[in-house]
């Protein structure tokens, strides 16, 4: 008797563990270095990657994978994810993207999300630090704008192969300081009018990532920046956002799942 009820109760520990660890197949859309870091840190907390999409795929085969996994991953380039992104919510299947340069089609993936009732988190920076960045900077633009005497700039670098400038993470960067400051109006590449927020956009070498905004004075200067080490903190997130997106219903961002 006591045997019986001893291997219930483990039977009953090992289903709440599965529960909690709550492994998922998930599908990798663009197998580039992202695609690939993303497989690793993946595989180490203990999902499976049931399948990996890439540019050379035919639609049927792309469905046929994409039927198989529980959410989808999808690091492509701007002129294929909303391809990419439409294709997994049009087969149900719950998507994160980290892909910059597309979001001028936000809203209509949001129209689909309605539709199939689906789940979609869009991020243009997985990393904790950059997420944690973007409330610091929301918060000081608010401060700043009472302080005229300092203009604000930004600096962003990235490798040579990002094809995007500014990139994504600048992008949103520039849309919190220009809501919360009243005397920037747009954002520009090059030096302009004083109602602009310049961003200056380097592309060089192998950088991860590294974004500064700067506040400066006639007498000083006032700056917060985050640099990227390696792609693992990407990655990471982009699996922590597909562990809490899993079984949710809607559009989402990281500020939602960090609650931030």
């Amino acid at each position: 008797m006591n045997e019986i009820v001893s291997i219930e109760i483990i039977r009953y520990l090992i289903t709440i563990i599965a529960d909690r660890i709550r492994v998922m197949n998930i599908v990798i859309i663009g197998y580039g270095k992202m695609g690939k870091a993303v497989e690793q840190l993946a595989r180490s907390r203990g999902h499976i990657i049931s399948g990996i999409i890439d540019r050379h795929l035919m639609s049927s085969e792309r469905a046929l994978i994409l039927k198989q996994g529980d959410v989808a991953i999808e690091f492509s380039n701007p002129e294929s994810a909303f391809q990419n992104i439409s294709e997994a919510i049009t087969e149900e299947i719950p998507v994160i993207s980290g892909t910059t340069g597309w979001t001028d089609h936000l809203n209509e993936i949001t129209s689909l999300v309605q539709k199939k009732n689906g789940a979609f988190l869009y991020a243009s920076n997985f990393s904790l630090g950059v997420n944690i960045l973007f409330a610091i900077n929301e918060r000081l633009a608010r401060i700043m704008n009472h302080h005229t005497q300092y203009d604000v700039s930004m600096v962003e670098s990235h490798h040579i192969h990002k094809k995007d400038a500014p990139s994504g993470t600048a992008l949103t960067l520039a849309e919190q300081i220009i809501e919360n400051l009243d005397r920037k109006k747009e954002w520009n590449l090059s030096p302009a009018q004083d109602d602009t927020l310049h961003i200056n956009s380097i592309r060089a070498g192998e950088v991860f990532g590294m974004h500064e905004v700067r506040y400066t004075s006639d007498i000083d200067r006032l700056s917060i920046a985050h640099e990227a080490f390696s792609r693992n903190g990407f990655a990471l997130g982009a699996v922590l956002a597909a562990e809490w997106l899993y079984g949710r219903h809607g559009v989402y961002s990281m500020k939602d799942m960090l609650g931030l």
